[in-house]
């Protein structure tokens, strides 16, 4: 019995420390100073316009490519405007239209840092605030 209970004690601290070890990354984040805002042409016979509020930020796998990510901040901020006010009404609105803008905005960010850089460099592309009208 009391050999059970030193393996399950055992057992219990290996699980506690190696979910620790797999969390440990050196990744960065960057955010967008300020958020972006942008208009969108809402969709009737009125073609009113709607805007969009949105905190972006990047996560790249290493802290040295925060810098570089700074360095093209503008490059990236115009992509991100571009893909936002071309955007219609019902992506603008839906999670899965959401989602499908921040991939858009992934893959511009990911084939402009190529171009310039020679590296993909961003790692992810998160929206923290997302506000339409």
């Amino acid at each position: 019995m009391r050999k059970l209970g030193i393996a399950v004690a055992v057992s219990l601290m290996l699980m506690m420390t190696a979910p620790v070890k797999a969390w440990q990354s050196n990744v960065s984040y960057y955010g967008f100073e300020p958020d972006i805002t942008t208009n969108f042409i809402k969709e009737g016979n009125d073609y009113r316009l709607g805007f969009i509020r949105v905190a972006i930020e990047v996560m790249v796998p290493d802290p040295q490519y925060v810098g570089v990510v700074e360095h093209h901040a503008p490059l990236l901020r115009d992509a991100f405007i571009r893909i936002l006010s071309s955007a219609p009404e019902r992506q603008i609105k839906t999670m899965t239209g959401r989602d499908q803008l921040r991939l858009k905005c992934l893959e511009k960010a990911q084939e402009l840092m190529r171009e310039e850089t020679g590296n993909p460099v961003i790692q992810e592309v998160l929206f923290t605030k997302y506000i339409y009208q």
